[in-house]
Formats: structure tokens, C-alpha cells, sequence
């Protein structure tokens, strides 16, 4: 790292008071520090490495509740004082917005250390260590003869640090680290080409898939749908793979956001309260579970992240909001400025090899192609494939399909929860299975 957490703090505060006493009303600053390494490989030879340090600093000022931002990424004094005048000068032409502001109450934040969010043999890898990840993936994957190429093998490691100081009186700062290691193949033949793979990502280097893990999943996944053919148009039960449990899940938190609930964007405004699922379905966003990759100490505005639970049993209990939708609503913040946090679908009992079998005739739903999905009304409809299941058996791979359907239906028909949920993803679920969903092919 370039500069220690401690003179970022210490540059934020002292801009934070340059900017009140220079007729500021509230001042947030926002520096953020990144290097990046990635490299990505094919067939055995480097086709891009890249390593860069990255360091910005962003600042929100509220005058008369008119609100300006800017951004810099030089962070000497002279640049940060003249970028600071210049913005509370522009905030006085904002609009005035009566509900602008900084949060009033942060919470208590958990520290870094007990999160388990930084691993310091992440930053200390080396290089050569990321390229032979990469290539081993690759070379696993390609030695099973029915995969026909590949699109590529990755690695990719993250450490940095976020700063964060207002004038309410929040300071803090953490550090957080990330590897990913992936492979993407091709199988096939003729007009019939498949591409799938895999990819990993943890915080910690000791926790990251091996890469024969990798290259044996991402071969499995494009192997299965050699062979894929159409099927006909009706309505069956569909097992939704963990990803695409997580995709549903995605959806959901557009529908959930507060944004788009005070905007009247959401099929599920004015649906606190209400019964919008089955009764087995709990859906929770916890940004303090340790080690997990939506793990953060506070949000982008510092409020503290916590565990909200957003369905309880079926029941719409809260909704996901920044302060400023917080405040449109009449609530208060539940620690979502940056986003998700951990987004999940508590886990059920039954294993996934069961949730199959109880399935006559359906679809295994391994992945969806395309957009398709509209908030204010709960609609999806997406191009996909996957296997297709005949008395509890994965019969053939199907392709060219879409799936048809509406959010809503399908919360309320959440017929079995896998116990398979893990935190490899910021947005996870475990397998499940809808009792009923248009599937359409030929």
C-alpha cells in the first residue's frame, strides 16, 4: 500500500473540517486505495497480465440541503482545498432536497479483525505463484478430450483499504482482501458449441478451490450439455442450481431496494408486512457474517451493516435502504448504501440429490441467457437451459428454452429448500424447487 490507513483518516478529517469552516452545512469524504493483480491465460500462454494501485477520494457536501459531489485522484492539499470550495460553491445551485442529508445515527460497527475480512497472504503472493494457478486450472480442464477449447483461465487478487470520514462525527476505515481463480470452456460440435466453466472467489488464500476443484467443476458443467436438445412448450416443476437460486435472489433485491420502492418501481411497495412468499421461505442480507464476501464493517455512507431480514417466513418484513431512502420511506437505514451485503435464502433440510428425485418431470435449471426481468410488475422471462429430469433421474440436456413466469408466483410456490447454501457469493441461496414454471421450447 502506497500510504497506512491512519494518514488517510487523518487527511479526511482535516478536509472534513476544511470544508465546514469554509460554509459547508455537511461534509462527507471517501478515500479508497486498491491494487489489483489479474492474469488471464489460454492454451498455456500469458494473453494479459495486469497489476495497477489505485487510490481516489470522493466528497459529498450538503449546503441549505442542496447537495454536490466530486472525485480526485490527486490527493495533495492544494488540489483537495480548491476541489472542496469549488463543490460547496456548486452545491448552492443544486436543488434543494429536503430529505438530503447525512445519517443521523451510524450504529455500532463490528471491527475488521473480528470480520475476517483481510488476509495478509493475499497481498504477499506472488506472482509467478497467480500464473501457475491459472495454468493448472486450464491444463486439467483441457486434458478430458471432450472439451473442444478454451475461452481462458484466470486469476485475479484484490487487497485495499476503504476511509471513510463525516461531520456527524463517523471516522473509521477497514482493509479487505479477495482472490478469484476461474476456467471457461467450450464443448461441442458443429452448430451445437456449449460454453460454461467455473469460477471461485474467497477472502482468504486458504479458503480458494484448488485448481483441479475448479477445472473438475467447470468440465462438468460443459461436458453435461453435450448432446442438448429443445423440448416441448408446458408448465412443470423446475430445481433451480444454487447460481440460479442466487439470480432469483438478485431479481428480488431490485424489488426490495428502496429506491425503487419509494419511485413506485416494485411490484412490492406497500407490500410491508404482507404475505409474499410460503411459509418456508426466509430471505436475510447480513453484512457482518465473518469472512463471507459481502462482509463490510459499515456502508458506503457509514452506517454500521447489520442483519435485516427481508422475508420471515413468507412475510415481507423490511425493505433494503440508504439513508436517503430511509427517509422517503419514513424508516431508518439498514446499512445498504453499498449495496447487498451477504443476500441469502435460509437453507432447508433436504439434500439437493433429493430435491431431483422428487421430480417426475421437470427441469434441472443450470443457466439463463439474456435480461428479461421488470421490478414493478415481478415479471421474469429468459432465454436458458439445463437437464431435464425424468422420475427423479437427470434424463438429457436441454437447450434453447426460455422460462416464463412472475416472482411473486414463484416465492409462493418455493416447494423444497436444498441444504446446501454456502457464502462463496455475495447474493446466495441453495438449491430449490418451484413447484410450477413455464417452460417454453419448440
Amino acid at each position: 500500500m502506497p500510504v497506512t490507513a491512519n494518514h488517510h483518516l487523518e487527511l479526511a478529517e482535516r478536509l472534513v473540517d476544511f470544508g465546514r469552516k469554509n460554509g459547508a452545512d455537511q461534509v462527507e469524504v471517501t478515500i479508497g486505495e486498491n491494487t489489483e493483480f489479474s492474469v488471464d491465460v489460454r492454451e498455456g500462454q500469458i494473453e494479459k497480465l495486469l497489476e495497477a494501485d489505485t487510490c481516489g477520494l470522493s466528497i459529498k457536501v450538503i449546503v441549505d440541503q442542496r447537495t454536490a459531489t466530486a472525485s480526485s485522484s490527486d490527493l495533495s492539499q492544494q488540489t483537495l482545498h480548491t476541489l472542496m470550495q469549488n463543490t460547496i460553491k456548486q452545491a448552492t445551485y443544486a436543488h434543494q432536497d429536503t430529505f438530503a442529508g447525512l445519517p443521523d445515527d451510524h450504529g455500532e460497527t463490528d471491527s475488521a479483525e473480528d470480520l475476517k475480512i483481510y488476509d495478509p497472504q493475499i497481498p504477499e503472493m506472488e506472482t509467478r505463484a497467480k500464473i501457475a494457478l491459472a495454468k493448472e486450472a486450464e491444463k486439467i480442464a483441457l486434458s478430458d478430450k471432450r472439451v473442444t477449447k478454451s475461452h481462458g483461465s484466470g486469476v485475479t487478487t484484490i487487497h485495499g483499504a476503504t476511509t471513510l470520514v463525516n461531520s456527524k462525527g463517523f471516522s473509521g476505515s477497514y482493509k479487505r482482501t479477495l482472490i478469484a481463480s476461474g476456467v471457461y470452456l467450450q464443448a461441442g460440435s458443429g452448430d451445437h458449441l456449449f460454453d460454461e466453466g467455473w469460477s471461485d472467489s474467497t477472502g482468504t488464500l486458504a479458503d480458494l478451490w484448488k485448481p483441479e476443484q475448479i477445472a473438475e467443476k467447470a468440465v462438468h458443467r460443459v461436458t453435461r450439455l453435450i448432446g442438448a436438445t429443445k423440448i416441448k412448450s408446458q408448465n412443470v416443476p423446475v430445481v433451480f442450481e444454487p447460481r440460479m437460486t442466487a439470480g432469483l435472489l438478485g431479481f428480488l433485491l431490485s424489488c426490495v431496494s428502496g429506491g425503487n420502492i419509494y419511485m413506485k418501481n416494485s411490484f412490492l411497495s406497500d407490500h410491508l408486512g404482507k404475505k409474499i412468499a410460503g411459509s418456508n421461505v426466509t430471505v436475510v442480507d447480513n453484512g457482518r457474517i465473518p469472512g463471507a464476501p459481502g462482509t463490510r464493517p459499515f456502508d458506503r455512507e457509514g452506517v454500521s451493516t447489520r442483519e435485516t431480514v427481508i422475508i420471515d417466513h413468507g412475510e415481507l418484513k423490511n425493505y433494503l435502504m440508504d439513508t436517503y431512502s430511509a427517509r422517503k420511506l419514513g424508516s431508518r437505514s439498514t446499512g445498504n448504501a453499498s449495496g447487498a451485503n451477504n443476500l441469502y435464502l435460509q437453507a432447508g433440510n433436504t439434500d439437493p440429490e433429493n430435491v431431483i428425485k422428487s421430480v417426475k418431470n421437470g427441469l434441472l435449471l443450470t443457466g439463463t441467457i439474456g435480461f428479461g426481468m421488470v421490478p414493478s410488475t415481478g415479471d421474469i422471462s429468459r432465454g436458458a437451459f439445463g437437464i431435464w429430469i425424468e422420475n427423479g433421474e437427470l434424463a438429457f440436456p436441454v437447450a434453447e428454452i426460455t422460462i416464463s413466469g412472475n416472482l411473486g408466483h414463484m416465492l409462493r410456490n418455493v416447494e423444497i429448500i436444498g441444504n446446501d447454501l454456502t457464502f462463496r457469493r455475495s447474493i446466495t441461496g441453495p438449491t430449490i424447487k418451484i413447484s410450477e414454471i413455464t417452460v417454453g421450447g419448440k
